[in-house]
C-alpha cells in the first residue's frame, strides 16, 4: 500500500518571515502513515524551514539542485550541501527548469543519481507541451523522460524515487488534466516503470499528479487508482489550503 503524499512547491515565492508563518499555521497535521507532506522552498528559506519542522510531521525539500559535489558554478547549490542541511526531497526536472533554464533530460539524471546517493528523495518532474498532447505524442514522450531520468538507477533505489506528472499545459494556467486523463499518464508512468524494472518494483513507486490541484479536486484525483499524491504550487502557500490538500487526500 502506497503512503499518499503531498508536496507544495513554493516556487519563487514568500520571504523567509512569511515561510516561517507559514509553518506557525500548519495546525493538526496528518500521522506520516495516513499521509505524508512536504514543503519545497527556495534556497534561502531551507534553514529556518527545517529548523521549526522538526517536530512536525513535514519534509522539507528543495526545488532544485546541481549534480556536482563543488565547482566553479557561480550561483548553484549542490546536492551534497543540501544533504548536510538536512533537506528530506529535491524537486528535479520541473517544467519551468527545463523550459527557463535549459536543463535536459541528461541533467535531469545526473541529479537523480546526485540525489539518491546522498540519500535524499527525488521527486522527479515529467509532462507533455500542449502540442505533444495534440499530436498525439504524449505517452511516448512522458515514457521517454522516464527511461532518460532514471538511467543507472538501481531497482532498489527507484523504489525510493517520486515522480511527478505534470502536464506542462496544466501548470499555472488553471486549466487541469480530468482524473482520467491524469489517472491514465500517471498508469503510463507505472508501466514504463515496470517494463525497466519490475511489476513489484513499479507497485512500490508514487507517483503523484500536479497541475491546479487544489483542496475542491484533490478528492477526485486521489480516488483514482495510479495517482499517490500531488506536487502543488499555488494551493501551497497558503496554510488552511494545504490543510485542506492533506485531509483531501487521506
Amino acid at each position: 500500500m502506497r503512503t499518499p503524499f503531498i508536496a507544495g512547491n513554493w516556487k519563487m515565492n514568500k520571504t523567509v518571515s512569511e515561510g516561517e508563518q507559514f509553518l506557525d499555521g500548519l495546525k493538526n497535521l496528518p500521522a506520516k502513515d495516513e499521509v505524508e507532506s512536504a514543503i519545497c522552498a527556495p534556497f534561502i528559506h531551507l534553514p529556518s524551514l527545517i529548523e521549526k519542522a522538526k517536530d512536525m510531521n513535514v519534509g522539507i525539500g528543495a526545488e532544485n539542485a546541481h549534480e556536482e559535489d563543488s565547482g566553479a558554478f557561480t550561483g548553484e547549490v549542490s546536492v551534497s550541501m543540501l544533504q548536510d542541511l538536512g533537506v528530506d526531497y529535491i524537486i528535479i526536472g520541473h517544467s519551468e527548469r527545463r523550459e527557463h533554464f535549459n536543463e535536459t533530460d541528461a541533467t535531469v539524471n545526473k541529479k537523480t543519481l546526485a540525489t539518491l546517493k546522498n540519500n535524499i528523495v527525488p521527486i522527479v518532474c515529467v509532462g507533455e507541451t500542449d502540442a505533444e498532447r495534440e499530436a498525439g505524442k504524449h505517452i511516448e514522450r512522458v515514457e521517454s523522460q522516464v527511461e532518460k531520468a532514471l538511467l543507472e538507477v538501481s531497482a532498489e533505489d527507484v523504489e525510493k524515487v517520486v515522480i511527478a506528472y505534470e502536464p506542462i499545459w496544466a501548470i499555472g494556467t488553471g486549466k487541469s488534466a480530468t482524473s482520467d486523463d491524469a489517472n491514465e499518464m500517471c498508469g503510463t508512468v507505472r508501466k514504463k516503470i515496470a517494463a525497466l524494472y519490475s511489476d513489484d518494483v513499479a507497485d512500490k513507486v508514487r507517483v503523484q499528479y500536479g497541475g491546479s490541484v487544489k483542496p475542491a479536486n484533490i478528492k477526485e484525483y486521489m480516488g483514482r487508482e495510479h495517482i499517490d499524491g500531488a506536487l502543488v504550487g499555488g494551493a501551497s502557500l497558503e496554510a488552511d489550503s494545504f490543510l485542506e490538500l492533506l485531509e483531501g487526500a487521506k
